[in-house]
């Protein structure tokens, strides 16, 4: 018997969608009091295990707003102090004051003379345990509908796979991605082959054009190819009012996202969602559902490499 089966509890995972402004003060106060509300146990009933947080959750997502509220991140390897980032240090901090894994949305990120949209995972411990950089940047242009070019101003992550650990007894090992990454299966897939991942944690920003068509879809797809929990975080939309004070007075071009932050299961079903304004989505994990699609429909061990195969460039 697994021991979460023996302690007769679900872990349990939220997502927190928030509105963002274009004062980083504010949007920092936000989160953190989202991170406190989603933890305060109203319900009575466990408290999550792990938070996700939005992504471009500490900026305006506009490619003229990035390098201006761009940080010096810490290094999983190195462990720098984290005070050089407020991001990063508000994260750590309510990670190990509330003892929860959160997967810290994403923020710009400065590194020399690039600019990174970067995802940052701390541990109960308030401990960096990963640090994920977009690797495929949104550069859309769909007529009539949304032209957007984060290769103005970013530059593409060079790490594929992006995992961290949560022990037998949460989430297993968990894999990241960002917003965009959701339409490369070699990516979701690679992370099933290469790290046997039992969830996968994707901060994203859909807009109005491929929210409705695809946020959800990508979603369930990505749950059935990888036999894996997938869970994401959105910014809220803003209101009619919240625009046409960013039109009038706003610095940065506003940006309307979906919304609809989602938890979906390794059947593909939906198991928690919101509509587009705040929210915090609370979802039980079980992982032996992953383990028991793996079992029972064992594609991992199916597949024709004599006839088909993915291959990564270094």
């Amino acid at each position: 018997m697994s021991a979460l089966a023996a302690s007769g509890a679900l872990p349990r995972a939220s997502l927190l969608q928030f509105h963002v402004t274009e004062d980083k003060a504010v949007n920092l106060k936000t989160a953190r009091s989202k991170i406190e509300e989603s933890l305060s146990g109203g319900g009575g009933g466990e408290k999550p295990k792990l938070l996700v947080l939005p992504e471009v959750w500490n900026s305006p997502y506009a490619t003229s707003a990035f390098t201006e509220y761009a940080e010096e991140l810490p290094s999983v390897e190195k462990g720098e102090d984290m005070m050089g980032s407020e991001s990063a240090k508000m994260l750590s901090e309510a990670a190990k004051e509330f003892e929860v894994f959160i997967v810290g949305g994403s923020v710009p990120e400065r590194e020399g003379e690039d600019i990174y949209n970067t995802c940052m995972v701390f541990n109960p411990a308030g401990v960096l345990v990963a640090k994920h950089r977009k690797v495929h940047l949104f550069d859309i242009d769909v007529p009539g509908g949304i032209s957007f070019k984060e290769s103005d101003t970013l530059t593409a992550g060079g790490d594929l796979l992006t995992t961290f650990e949560t022990g037998d007894r949460l989430f297993g090992t968990v894999g990241v991605g960002i917003c965009y990454d959701i339409r490369f299966p070699e990516m979701a897939l690679l992370l099933t082959k290469e790290r046997d991942v039992s969830m996968i944690c994707l901060p994203g920003a859909f807009n109005m054009t491929t929210g409705p068509a695809h946020w959800e879809l990508l979603q369930r797809a990505r749950a059935v190819d990888c036999q894996a929990y997938v869970l994401t975080a959105s910014p809220a939309r803003a209101t009619d009012e919240m625009l046409e004070k960013v039109k009038k007075e706003g610095k940065f071009p506003p940006y309307t996202a979906w919304g609809h932050s989602t938890a979906v299961n390794p059947w593909g079903e939906v198991i928690g969602t919101c509509n587009e304004g705040e929210a915090i989505v609370e979802v039980e994990i079980d992982m032996r559902k992953s383990k028991e699609m793996k079992t029972n429909i064992p594609t991992a061990l199916q597949k024709r490499s004599d006839l088909y195969k993915v291959d990564v460039e270094a």
